[in-house]
């Protein structure tokens, strides 16, 4: 399976990045680091997540950071990676009006 990043991931991990480099030196590189390694396992385990505001959700396993992908045919998208801390409306919010976009 191949794996697509939307551009609004792309920005959650580089916002993710940016947070953690500012606390410490090298763990914005250790976020990222992470992150795709959560990201690459989805070539074994997509699809077996559970399902949040129309989304697979898949829980990091180093940070409070949870990745929402979709799998369609034998591509998985991802199409937010986003911080667990925040208002769940928020993220209800950003998922619902992403579903939109990639609906045009």
């Amino acid at each position: 399976m191949n794996i697509k990043i939307l551009e609004s991931a792309s920005r959650d991990l580089k916002n993710g990045y940016s947070f953690y480099e500012s606390i410490s030196p090298n763990l914005g590189s250790y976020f990222l680091d992470s992150l795709f390694s959560d990201i690459d396992s989805l070539q074994l385990y997509a699809g077996i997540h559970s399902i949040h505001y129309k989304k697979y959700r898949l829980l990091s396993k180093r940070f409070p950071f949870a990745i929402y992908y979709d799998v369609k045919d034998e591509l998985i998208i991802i199409y937010a990676v986003l911080d667990c801390r925040q208002n769940p409306k928020n993220i209800q919010e950003k998922l619902l009006q992403d579903d939109d976009k990639s609906k045009k």
